[in-house]
């Protein structure tokens, strides 16, 4: 879904840049509350990995495809202020590297593909997990339910934009017939992403997903016949969640990312995605602008001067993947850094 130049008028575009660098400036914020020892080492994998499954675009209906849009995922994996940053930085190296989203439409891809997914996400899986069973499934359902919803919501975002400040004269209704409704399907294929990537991180380290803290279920002891909640102080204290190596699963987490898009990749759906069908089928791209860095060497996910398509679309998912890993990374420990020395005794002592 990402919107290129040309579709959205300036105005339109200059005020969702304000939105999108205001709700930027709100998630380096709160992300210092979400990023503790846990969740920083992983956070610019995160986004590395939302990076490798985008580039697998799925099929959805004749001639169209969809691709992974990563708010959801982001948001429970890492937290909400956070994932509004993983996928900023997504939609950033995409723009800037590989000619993918407008330059002057970064501000509405933020607002609709970041702001909007993470937000509507994250609401709707907090709510259900409140009224599930306190399970590992239930975060799997929950995940599951709010990024099959998340992907319509971003649609019909993207239609209320294009309906402010659309540049061709195209009924609305329309519009949003066609956006949502393909959306729709794409959501499943987010919804299914999401909830295997949750389930299995769930599986082997729930410490390490943010939506599912504080879900565990009390211990229970057998007493008459009857099961009851053991006392809290039952047996010796668990080892310090922060003294658990993250190692492991960063190593498995960038694997995994390296290999879907340096291999995976060539595989995916040649078809236009479901904003790039809808614009060619309702004539949104009429006015459509060739990007600011349609010459770059990595532009359309392909290296310069490779001829081979296998090779070059690997080698370019593969450089993706390590810039994004490293900005985001970055990104994240910074703001770690500034979270420890708002918190350090020295900030906190008051002068008499």
């Amino acid at each position: 879904m990402h919107v290129p130049d040309g579709f959205i008028n300036a105005p339109t575009s200059a005020v969702t840049g304000v939105v999108a660098a205001g709700a930027v400036a709100v998630s380096l914020r709160g992300a210092r509350r979400e990023l503790d020892e846990r969740t920083a080492p992983l956070a610019g994998l995160v986004a590395a990995f939302i990076f490798a499954v985008q580039m697998l675009n799925f099929p959805v209906a004749a001639g169209t495809s969809g691709h992974l849009l990563g708010g959801a995922l982001a948001a429970i994996l890492v937290g909400p202020y956070t994932g509004v940053l993983c996928v900023s930085v997504v939609l950033l190296m995409q723009g800037i590297l590989f000619a993918d989203g407008g330059l002057t439409a970064l501000g509405v891809n933020i607002t609709d593909m970041a702001i909007v997914t993470t937000v509507v996400a994250y609401a709707l899986f907090r709510g259900l997990v409140k009224v599930l069973p306190r399970t590992r499934r239930s975060v799997t359902v929950a995940s599951f339910v709010a990024a099959l919803v998340s992907v319509p919501a971003a649609a019909l975002a993207f239609t209320f934009l294009y309906w402010i400040g659309g540049t061709t004269d195209v009924a609305i209704g329309k519009v949003a017939t066609a956006m949502i409704g393909v959306h729709v399907l794409i959501g499943i294929g987010e919804a299914a992403i999401t909830a295997l990537t949750v389930g299995a991180v769930v599986a082997v380290r729930p410490d390490l997903v943010y939506g599912a803290r504080g879900l565990g279920q009390r211990l229970k002891l057998r007493v008459n016949g009857e099961l009851v909640d053991a006392p809290s102080d039952t047996g010796p204290a668990p080892a310090p969640v922060a003294a658990r190596s993250h190692r492991k699963v960063w190593i498995t987490g960038l694997v995994a990312s390296l290999v879907l898009a340096g291999f995976v990749s060539f595989y995916a759906s040649a078809d236009p995605d479901g904003l790039e069908k809808v614009a060619s089928d309702k004539g949104i791209d009429e006015k459509a602008e060739e990007h600011a860095n349609a010459d770059s060497p990595l532009a359309d996910y392909g290296v310069e001067d490779i001829a081979d398509a296998r090779v070059s679309g690997g080698l370019a998912g593969v450089i993706g993947v390590g810039v994004t890993v490293v900005a985001g990374s970055a990104v994240f420990w910074a703001v770690r850094r500034r979270r420890s020395d708002d918190t350090s005794p020295s900030s906190t002592e008051t002068t008499v």
